[in-house]
């Protein structure tokens, strides 16, 4: 159980956060963003957007009527506040949980415990996963729609991977606390200390359980609203 609570704590922060995956309306395009234009790279074609609503589809100039430069203002300016919203709020769902998780561990094993480290390396490992997703270079953010995939299946790993040697450490470090020489029962009270780490985290997880459902909800909300506004401006387009 104790495996299973640490592994929903972190999962749900790394890979719900971009639950995009989970959404039934999956961008199956990449989108790069740009202080210049919005670009749209896909199997429906290519599209290029500039904040005043010019629009370049597959290399050629469009004259879109007022209605459809209006849209794909609109689109535009909708992608360039939802993408970084969708990052910075993974993030800082990620962050949350590994500042709970480390303030448990700090509380029941100890400001030395190696288990700190294991969480440091997995949170780096876990937002480098993200950054697949939605990568930021010199002022330009992509969205790449073919790592969610993979991304999903690599973070499930690490945090299994991770959470087995946060148990095994956890049982180490418990064992070699002094209570546990000086009682009766060693065995009874490392369990009842284990016990202890679950319910800690157990309480902690419940706390942000509903923050982390609700974004994923409000990110597959946004998602589904720019595909909606994509395929508009696709249709008026070609």
């Amino acid at each position: 159980m104790l495996r299973k609570i640490l592994l929903a704590t972190l999962l749900v922060s790394a890979v719900q956060a971009h639950a995009a995956y989970q959404c039934d309306s999956i961008p199956k395009d990449d989108i790069t963003v740009s202080p210049q234009s919005v670009a749209i790279t896909g199997s429906d074609g290519n599209m290029t957007i500039t904040p005043t609503g010019d629009i370049t589809f597959n290399g050629s100039a469009r004259q879109p009527s007022a209605t459809v430069r209006q849209q794909a203002i609109a689109y535009q300016a909708a992608v360039r506040k939802d993408m970084p919203w969708i990052n910075q709020g993974a993030h800082q769902r990620l962050d949350q949980a590994k500042i709970a998780l480390d303030r448990i561990i700090t509380e029941k094993l100890g400001a030395d415990s190696g288990i700190h480290k294991r969480l440091n390396s997995l949170d780096v490992q876990l937002k480098e996963q993200f950054s697949r997703v939605l990568s930021q270079d010199n002022g330009v953010m992509t969205y790449h729609h073919s790592a969610i995939d993979s991304v999903h299946q690599n973070s499930e790993k690490l945090v299994q991977n991770a959470m087995g040697g946060v148990l095994q450490d956890s049982l180490n470090e418990m064992g070699n606390m002094k209570n546990l020489s000086s009682t009766s029962n060693p065995l009874q009270a490392l369990m009842g200390n284990l016990g202890g780490l679950q319910q800690a985290v157990q309480q902690e997880w419940k706390q942000h359980e509903d923050d982390f459902q609700q974004f994923g909800q409000q990110v597959c909300q946004r998602v589904t609203l720019l595909e909606t506004q994509r395929h508009a401006l696709y249709k008026a387009v070609k």
